[in-house]
């Protein structure tokens, strides 16, 4: 399978509602949640709770971060938070005619 965009290959908790990623083109930041996750309720309620907030991880396979109830984000959308960029897409391929 061909990667398409930058995916996510580590992820550190820091104070709050922080988080420091690294990313599968080494490229790294700091996000904070807070205000995505702060009063949204849905999967995102159990969040709010720093003890529960702190069992994220990586999962390999959707490159991206989980919690044990099954909410996560985007991996393109991390990637523009911690960076402020786009996430990083390969050229077209020009077509052969």
């Amino acid at each position: 399978m061909t990667q398409l965009c930058a995916t996510v290959t580590d992820v550190r908790v820091l104070e709050g509602h922080r988080i420091e990623l690294t990313f599968s083109d080494g490229v790294g930041g700091a996000v904070d949640l807070a205000n995505r996750i702060v009063g949204r309720g849905g999967v995102f309620g159990p969040l709010e709770d720093p003890l529960f907030f702190r069992q994220v991880a990586v999962n390999n396979e959707l490159g991206t971060i989980v919690w044990p109830n099954g909410a996560d984000f985007c991996p393109d959308m991390l990637y523009g938070w911690a960076t402020g960029e786009s996430v990083p897409r390969p050229e077209a391929e020009s077509a052969v005619s």
